[in-house]
């Protein structure tokens, strides 16, 4: 039984059992209590305030040569499974003079743990399917243009000047030297061949689209026909939606039955647009990539004749021959990669890699690896576009619900006015080396969630930036937010905020983006990334 008056102690202020405890207790409780707040909101305070490793006052240099040649051990390999090259390309990229031997790393093309005889032999093994893809491809135009004989189409693609020992003769010593040296086949093509060709039912793009694609293109020099980037059907596709497929395993029967699947139709299209769009892309490449820049005309107009350019007169011999190689490379990737083929804007993104790359099959490889990404944004469903445009959605949501509650105003909260931003990377936002900056930054991110880096190494400062997929989708959020005020007040309707971001062209400050995209990435990532 309890005593007369203890229950009332227990609850009342003064006999109760807080009071029979020291004072001291209380007051250390109570202090305790306010620290761990204080902790909280310093954590806080100090996880936003935490300098990205793009800012201004702790971004890096790029990798130079000489670090470069540091990370590797005798044998080759590089010294800690690639985190030290990871880190530094992701805080400075990379400098020119080595990208072409960075890039197939950040790419995938060679594994980090590799050793340089591993190396080695890839490198064999891939120019030697690049080669068979050429062979391929004009294998199949051949056919193209047999058919076109006997169904008596003025129209056709070749004429029969081939030869069966050129066919299998081919060459790695320089870039689009087999076709060069051994025009096995040769092109007469319409070249009043439009854009819009093929059904219309497979055109993936509506008025709204061309409305987000059509701008003043860093990559086009002609403003007369409309710039569309649309999907052509390809018979039917693997199911795999991933075509990086064993190099040592090109013969498989899924590879074999997918590519066998190909329409002389499908392929037939995208070789006319494929051309079209290599002779406009322009020249911004041409400082970065001076061998090219050297070539002769001959050269220049053998490598044209040898895929079947047309109109290029116009052009200087450099970006004749870059054309050729556009059409090469993109011809070979077709063939590969069939349930995606080709559609506008793939050629936006091998520009860069092909102006960085001299030789045709490492451009190959390395432009395989980059659309193992890439190449959601041009599947006919658009299901990776869509997932895309809800990422960019909810960080803006996230973020800044004033904007995203102005949008909603406008039906514009899809986030369809990063469209084209979406698609072709940055690329027509941003110069060359702006664009190239930003793609280094975000292969090395990929590169090191794809050699599990990021769960391992920099687990203990998660915090300080995570690496992610999906980085370029936190930067078209920032150059998004940082236009929050003049979409506010001044915008009221989505055709306004898509020609505000069409003309960010060349206005952007990159690293200023980076540093934008980190905020973003360090206080958005956990809410954004698990749901998707």
């Amino acid at each position: 039984m309890i005593p007369s008056g203890t229950g009332n102690n227990l609850i009342s202020g003064g006999g109760g059992l807080w009071s029979a405890a020291p004072s001291h207790v209380a007051v250390a409780v109570t202090a305790l209590a306010g620290l761990a707040v204080v902790v909280a909101v310093f954590c806080t305070a100090t996880r936003t305030r935490l300098k990205s490793p793009w800012s201004r006052r702790k971004r890096k240099h790029a990798l130079a040569a000489h670090h470069w040649r540091s990370f590797f051990t005798p044998d080759g390999k590089l010294r800690d499974g690639g985190v030290k090259l990871v880190k530094k390309v992701r805080s400075g990229g990379v400098d020119p003079s080595i990208r072409a031997e960075v890039w197939p790393f950040l790419l995938g093309v060679y594994d980090l743990n590799s050793s340089k005889e591993e190396r080695d032999i890839v490198r064999s093994q891939k120019r030697k399917e690049y080669e068979k893809l050429r062979r391929q491809c004009r294998r199949l135009i051949k056919r193209i243009n047999e058919s076109s004989k006997l169904n008596g189409d003025s129209c056709s693609f070749t004429q029969d000047t081939d030869s069966p020992s050129s066919e299998d003769v081919v060459s790695a010593r320089e870039s689009l030297s087999s076709e060069e040296r051994i025009p096995d086949v040769e092109y007469s093509d319409d070249p009043s061949s439009t854009l819009l060709d093929g059904d219309d039912s497979s055109r993936r793009n509506t008025n709204a689209d061309a409305k987000v694609l059509n701008s003043d293109s860093s990559d086009s020099d002609s403003s007369e026909e409309p710039e569309v980037i649309q999907t052509f059907p390809s018979g039917e596709g693997r199911e795999d939606n991933d075509p990086d497929m064993s190099s040592k395993d090109e013969s498989s029967p899924s590879r074999t039955e997918v590519q066998s699947k190909l329409s002389s139709e499908d392929f037939a299209t995208w070789q006319r647009i494929i051309r079209l769009d290599a002779v406009r892309t322009n020249s911004d490449w041409i400082p970065y990539s001076p061998s090219q820049a050297e070539v002769s005309q001959d050269r220049a107009w053998r490598s044209a004749e040898a895929v079947g350019l047309k109109d290029y007169d116009h052009l200087e011999p450099c970006r004749i021959f870059h054309a050729a190689r556009l059409v090469a490379i993109l011809e070979a990737y077709a063939l590969y990669d069939p349930e995606i083929g080709y559609c506008q804007g793939m050629s936006d993104l091998l520009s860069p890699i092909t102006a960085v790359m001299t030789e045709d099959h490492e451009a190959f490889w390395c432009f395989v690896g980059f659309m193992k990404k890439a190449r959601h944004n041009f599947r006919l469903d658009e299901v990776g576009i869509r997932r895309q445009l809800s990422i960019v959605s909810k960080i803006i949501k996230c973020k800044d619900s004033h904007l995203y509650r102005h949008l909603e105003k406008l039906q514009a909260e899809d986030c369809f006015f990063v469209y084209r931003m979406v698609v072709v990377l940055f690329r027509r936002e941003l110069t060359f080396d702006q664009t190239i900056c930003l793609w280094e930054v975000m292969w090395a991110d990929q590169a090191a969630i794809r050699a599990g880096i990021g769960k391992s190494a920099w687990s203990r400062i998660r915090q300080r930036a995570p690496p992610t997929d999906d980085l370029l989708l936190y930067a078209i959020a920032a150059s998004v937010l940082q236009k929050r005020k003049l979409i506010i007040e001044k915008y009221s309707s989505m055709d306004e905020i898509i020609r505000e971001c069409n003309s960010m062209s060349g206005q952007l400050d990159i690293w200023k983006l980076l540093d934008d995209a980190h905020y973003l990435v360090v206080n958005l990532h956990d809410k954004i990334e698990p749901s998707f």
